[in-house]
């Protein structure tokens, strides 16, 4: 039996890390070695989720305060699953500890130190790292993913945006001007926390926008479509709060680089639409495509690593409009950290999450 790479997870009592607890018990190649939780240091697994308390290990595994020197000998890849703000104080030292860091936050997504402030309202608090780190797009930046030290995990938006966009920017099969995109979220992606907006009575029933016109998401979306484009890419981006509990759907709307007003034009250019999105994405065991008159639907993703895909050319206004659909908690944020692990250790980039 080959030995299992030993791993850590850091904040592992939000949702993000609940589900990276989930994923890593089973994962066949991955030994979960260290949880940490200021609130619940000193318990077992078990007892902070009775959910895994059929598993062997959860009674043996107990939360501690967070201890760069004790999980740089307990793992060798540390998830930092924090805040903004946080990940940094101890992406830093774990890394100069040999440690390979998986880091769920924003503080490691975005190359500018002055676009980071612009967004977070603060310095950044480690920007040499800036310049090493890479985005966990695993579809996008597997090659680099593999040998890196530090990998910033994508927030759940800008994944569930950017990979349906990236091809065909990348393509010049639509203008990076004028993209306009609306995404609703489940309450969970707020994360684990007691606030006024996010109790039940707050939310259910209910559907409303927020984080307009600015959201902090859209400096990483910006950032990767432009680098796509190879041009300063400018979107409008609108989040929305949705009764459920996880999922994200969004839609975008697209001007095509090609003029269709015939149906023969309207035929061409879906065919290189749908080309194009075979050649990105066709062999990619996370991303379906979605054929005939299937639309992406969140009761389809939720609890996998999946992300559904599909597209509409609007005769009448001359836009693609493109759809997707992902679990926030998974393929936003767990899911795909995994999977960026299994990359980094040349493991199957299935493993664990299928």
């Amino acid at each position: 039996m080959d030995k299992k790479v030993k791993v850590g997870i850091v904040g592992a009592s939000g949702y993000s890390g609940e589900e990276l607890v989930r994923l890593l018990l089973t994962h066949p190649h991955a030994e979960l070695a260290a949880v940490t939780s200021r609130q619940y240091a000193g318990q077992t697994l078990a007892q902070v989720f009775p959910k895994f308390g059929h598993h062997p290990q959860s009674k043996n595994i107990r939360f501690t305060e967070p201890n760069v020197e004790l999980l740089a000998k307990q793992a060798q890849i540390i998830f930092l699953a924090l805040p903004h703000g946080v990940s940094a104080e101890f992406a830093v030292p774990l890394l100069q500890q040999g440690c390979q860091v998986i880091d769920l936050s924003a503080d490691f997504r975005l190359k500018s130190a002055a676009v980071y402030k612009e967004f977070y309202a603060h310095d950044h608090p480690a920007p040499d790292l800036l310049a090493t780190s890479v985005y966990g797009l695993p579809e996008v930046y597997r090659s680099t993913i593999k040998n890196a030290m530090l990998v910033a995990s994508p927030g759940c938006y800008p994944t569930s945006v950017l990979l349906p966009t990236l091809p065909l920017l990348r393509a010049g099969l639509i203008k990076p001007t004028g993209i306009i995109a609306d995404s609703l979220s489940g309450v969970s992606g707020a994360g684990r926390k007691a606030e006024l907006d996010y109790l039940f009575v707050e939310c259910n029933e209910s559907v409303r926008p927020y984080g307009v016109p600015k959201h902090r998401h859209l400096s990483e979306i910006e950032q990767e479509l432009s680098l796509a484009a190879n041009t300063p890419v400018v979107i409008q981006f609108t989040p929305h709060l949705i009764p459920v509990n996880r999922g994200i759907l969004t839609t975008l709307y697209l001007a095509p680089e090609q003029h269709f007003s015939t149906e023969a034009e309207a035929k061409a250019l879906n065919e290189k639409i749908t080309a194009c999105y075979q050649s990105a994405y066709g062999k990619e065991p996370f991303v379906r495509l979605l054929e005939g008159k299937a639309l992406p639907d969140t009761k389809n993703i939720v609890g996998t690593n999946v992300i559904e895909i599909a597209w509409r050319l609007d005769h009448r206004t001359g836009r693609l409009i493109v759809m997707s659909a992902e679990d926030n908690i998974v393929k936003g944020a767990s899911g795909q950290a995994v999977q960026s692990m299994n990359i980094m250790c040349d493991f199957p980039e299935t493993a664990g999450l299928i």
